[in-house]
This record gives C-alpha cells, sequence and structure tokens, in this order.
C-alpha cells in the first residue's frame, strides 16, 4: 500500500474508529432483556432498554441483508417476524477495516441496523409527537457505525427521538459497473430506506414522521448534502444540519503529501465506472458478460481491501441519484426546500494535519513558502502569503492549517450558505472551542495543538468525553440550538443567545465556552473567503 493510501485510511478511518471505542467504552447498564418497553413497527414487536429518562431500541433491521445475490443491489424491505425481537444490542457493523491495529476486514454484510433512542414515556407532556433525528456517521465512506454515537443529551434535554443508520461502506456501497447501469449510490439508498423506515414507524417511538431532521458530521454531512439535491431523497425529511462537510468541500492538491491530488467527495459517475471494470478485472472477473455474478460469488474479505475500500469511497453523480454535482446544484436552485443548519470548526484541518506533519514537517517560513508554492503556483501562492503571513502565527503549521481551514471546509460552506439562503432559511455556526477535549487519544505532534478540530464539536452533541462546567454550559445550549432546529426549523434555545438568519452577510454565529463565548461573527471576513472564491471560478457567492 502507497504512502499515500496509507495516509487516506489512517485520516479517514481514526476519528470514527476512535468514536467506536469511546461508545463502547462506557455502555449504558442493561436491565433484563424481558423488562424494557416493547413498541410495534412494521416488521414485528421490538423491545428495547430503559434507562430511566430515556430509552434505547438497537440493532433494528430496516432492509434485508444485503448479502448473497443482494450485494450491489437496492434495498429490499426486511423480513418480518415473530414474537418479539430484542432490541437491546446494536446490530452489526457494515464491513470495514481495523485501524487501530493489523488485520483483515471486520463487520459483516448485513449490516443494514438503525438505532432509537427517545425519552421515556413517548410523547411529550403536552401529549405531542417529538421531533425526529436521523444520524448519518462519519468515517470516509469506508468505515464508522450508528452506534458509536450515544444521543441520549439530545433525547433528555432536548426532546428528540433521535435514529443513528448504518449504511454499505467502500466497495459495498459505492461501487460502479455497466452491469449495474452506473454507480447506484448503494450507501445513499440505504439511507433512504431508513428514512422510509423513520417515516412508517416513528409514531410508535413517540415521534412525529413529518417533522424529520437528518443530520451527519464529515462523511455523514457529505451524505446530507446529497439528499438536500437528491431528487430520489424528496418528502423523506423537513429540515437538514450539515456538520463539517458540506457540498463545495474541497481540499488544494499536495497540501498534506506531495503526492496526493486535490480531494472532492463527489465525482462523475463515468469515473466510477471505469475504476469498477479496472477492479473486476483485476478480481479475475473481466470477461464480456456476467461480471456482476462473478463478483458476487466472491467473499468480503477478498473484496474489502484497503485499495478497494479507498477507492470506491467517492460520491457519485450525473445519474437518477445526483443529476448535478452537489455545489452546482445549490447554485442552481436545484435542491429540496427546508431550512438548513450548517457550519464547521475553527481548526478542521488540525487533525488531518496532525497523521502527516512527521513525515512532511514544515518546519520554518522556507518550508511554508515552498508548501504555498506547490499547492497554489507561484502567482497565487504570493496572494495567499499574503493574507496568511507565517509571522502572524506561533508556528508553520499552524499557518498552514489555518489557511487550508479556511479553503477546504469554512470557506467553501459559506458559498453554500449564499446559495442557500436565496431559497431557504439557512443559519450557519462555527465550533471555536480551541479547549475542547481530545476524546480521539491522539497526541498532538509539537507545534500544531489540536484547538477546535475536525470532529471535536461532537461531545457536546453526544455523550462521549467529560466536559469542564463552561463547557457544559455550552453543550447544553449546543444541544437547544440543535433540537430546537429540529423543532420548528428556528436554532432557538432557552436562555442562549439569538441565532441570526443568514442574509446578504454571511453572519455566523460562534459557538465557544463563557460569557460571551456565543457571538455573531461576519463569517467571510475573518476567513477571508473572497480570496478563496478566487479558486472556484464561475461560483457565485452572494447570499
Amino acid at each position: 500500500m502507497t504512502g499515500i493510501r496509507q495516509f487516506r485510511r489512517r485520516c479517514a478511518l481514526l476519528l470514527p474508529v476512535v468514536l467506536l471505542l469511546l461508545g463502547a467504552a462506557a455502555p449504558p447498564a442493561r436491565p433484563a432483556a424481558d423488562t424494557g418497553p416493547v413498541v410495534s413497527t412494521d416488521r414485528g414487536l421490538v423491545r428495547g432498554r430503559a434507562h430511566g429518562a430515556y430509552s434505547t431500541f438497537e440493532g433494528i433491521p430496516f432492509a434485508a441483508p444485503p448479502t448473497g445475490a443482494r450485494r450491489w443491489r437496492l434495498p429490499e424491505p426486511a423480513p418480518r417476524w415473530e414474537g418479539v425481537r430484542d432490541a437491546g444490542a446494536p446490530g452489526a457493523r457494515c464491513v470495514q477495516l481495523p485501524v487501530l491495529e493489523p488485520g483483515g476486514p471486520i463487520g459483516s454484510e448485513d449490516c443494514l441496523f438503525l438505532n432509537v433512542t427517545a425519552p421515556a414515556g413517548g410523547r411529550d407532556a403536552g401529549g405531542r409527537l417529538r421531533p425526529v433525528m436521523v444520524w448519518f456517521h462519519g468515517g470516509g465512506f469506508f468505515s464508522g457505525a450508528g452506534d458509536s454515537y450515544r444521543p441520549d443529551r439530545l433525547a433528555v434535554q432536548g426532546g428528540a427521538v433521535v435514529v443513528t443508520v448504518n449504511y454499505r461502506l467502500g466497495v459495498f456501497g459505492l461501487f460502479g459497473h455497466p452491469e449495474l447501469g452506473g454507480a447506484p449510490g448503494f450507501a445513499l439508498a440505504d439511507q433512504r430506506a431508513a428514512l422510509r423506515w423513520v417515516r412508517a414507524n416513528a409514531e410508535g417511538f413517540g415521534a412525529d414522521p413529518r417533522n424529520v431532521t437528518v443530520f451527519g458530521e464529515s462523511a455523514g454531512a457529505l451524505s446530507v448534502c446529497a439528499h438536500l439535491t437528491s431528487p430520489a431523497s424528496a418528502g423523506l425529511f423537513q429540515k437538514a444540519i450539515v456538520q463539517s462537510g458540506s457540498c463545495s468541500t474541497t481540499m488544494p492538491p499536495r497540501s498534506l503529501l506531495p503526492g496526493l491530488g486535490t480531494y472532492e467527495p463527489f465525482v462523475p459517475e463515468r469515473r466510477t465506472v471505469e475504476e469498477g471494470v479496472l477492479a473486476a478485472a483485476r478480481l479475475g472477473c473481466g470477461r464480456p458478460t456476467g461480471v456482476l455474478d462473478c463478483l458476487r460469488r466472491l467473499d468480503a474479505g477478498t473484496l474489502a481491501t484497503a485499495e478497494l475500500m479507498q477507492r470506491f469511497s467517492l460520491v457519485s453523480y450525473g445519474n437518477r441519484t445526483l443529476p448535478l454535482e452537489p455545489r452546482q446544484a445549490l447554485e442552481a436552485g436545484r435542491f429540496h426546500r427546508v431550512p438548513v443548519m450548517q457550519g464547521a470548526t475553527q481548526d478542521e484541518m488540525r487533525l488531518f494535519l496532525t497523521q502527516t506533519l512527521p513525515a512532511y514537517p514544515i518546519g520554518d517560513a522556507a518550508a511554508y513558502r515552498a508548501r504555498l508554492d506547490l499547492s497554489f503556483g507561484a502567482p497565487a501562492a504570493r496572494a495567499v502569503e499574503a493574507r496568511y503571513p507565517v509571522s502572524a502565527y506561533p508556528t508553520p503549521a499552524v499557518a498552514w492549517a489555518t489557511l487550508l481551514t479556511d479553503a477546504s471546509f469554512i470557506c467553501p460552506a459559506l458559498r453554500d450558505g449564499g446559495a442557500l439562503a436565496r431559497h431557504v432559511p439557512t443559519y450557519e455556526y462555527r465550533f471555536s472551542d480551541r479547549d475542547a477535549p481530545n476524546f480521539t487519544g491522539m497526541p498532538e505532534v509539537p507545534g500544531l495543538p489540536f484547538g477546535a478540530a475536525h470532529g471535536f464539536e461532537l461531545p457536546y452533541l453526544f455523550t462521549m468525553a467529560p466536559l469542564a462546567g463552561p463547557q457544559q454550559q455550552l453543550a447544553d445550549r449546543m444541544t437547544g440550538y440543535w433540537t430546537g432546529f429540529a423543532r420548528t426549523g428556528v436554532p432557538a434555545a432557552p436562555g442562549a443567545p439569538p441565532w441570526a438568519r443568514r442574509g446578504p452577510e454571511a453572519a455566523v454565529l460562534s459557538l465557544a465556552p463563557g460569557a460571551g463565548g456565543i457571538r455573531t461573527v461576519d463569517g467571510r471576513a475573518e476567513h477571508h473567503c473572497a480570496l478563496w472564491d478566487a479558486q472556484w471560478p464561475g461560483v457565485t457567492t452572494s447570499g
């Protein structure tokens, strides 16, 4: 495996796998299996677990196992069952590679399970159905699982019913081939199947099937973006939250490693199909007909290699699922008219740079300037350097991480926000707590503290790391904003500062602990977005 592939695997896989470990480190106590609450679903009865103020129902199948002849087919309804199905533990995770230790694939192709966390007692105190929040996990589209995230705070404090979802990953979820008619996007189809399950079953858990919010982080946020612009997802949700992964997310070439090209998560379908033809031939299935039959006879371990899981981790457009590249669809106004809340962390790229700096350091101003020239070319590099002079930052590594965060995450999200705000209520945030807990367990590298790195807002929404007093107050307010948005389409929380809707100016709510920590900032000005907009000719940026 090349150094580039090793980098992609480590960066895309490490965070979600750490989340898996943290989520499994302190599971809630479970009472006897025959004493939990029972709910009727359209497939049969399920018995969950009571945890005082909330209940959990885990490992519920929302589609038939995509195994054998169902591999690389759109999801089909799950079979019905007799009696009461125990829903006291998560189902299998989808096939993926371990990260923290060497070894073959883990998980199962029989993985289309979801988990429900609901406030105890069903409907709220006024007898009203609760909002539903459906979470799509991150992990680069080839790692992660829904059960990594414990949403009890969103349920208990926010009064929402939260559903976390597994979906097919890597070569199992995003493969393309002429015999498939293209690249159907099975990962996204699985997510749509979960949303249809929610529509059919939410009321049994005390939730309103007509008030569904999709939300996700990283690859989960890219998933939300895809559903916003996919005709196939029409009517399946009423609000959307995009966290650290906008429709326009990109990464400049050679910015992390000298041999790494531009990163774009959405690619033309023809590219994926061409890759599928080459992969089939390498697997011994290059023949005029019957390629899929041949590939379906292979065991999961043969397919779940690092190369294939990574190669098929990009979402295809130019098909029925995504007729247009999502950022172009936003600019053209071709997306579902639902309120959107989106944002990024202030230091997104520090997490990724931590993985590459030991091998590709930025030791001094000369190395910083050389990196600018390599990624942007000499003329543009001088303009970037004028906005981000190395002398203005504690270290060259911090300077590089700052400009990459602005170029790759924050300004692309603000561009999308301008396009969205022309048609729908849009609210934008920046998570700014540079003392957020390092829940990943990864060590910092000298000269580059994590700060508010990629994913570091997650412990403020999910139960996964201890928070200090002011941070706990920030978590309470963020929980109120997120669930208030899910309930009404407006992110308002009792006792929290008001959140201004996006208008012609890029009003961004900066989220940090302490007095005055939550405040409105001019996002485009603070992050030099006019500079980065120049890297995207033809993209409209007006609000």
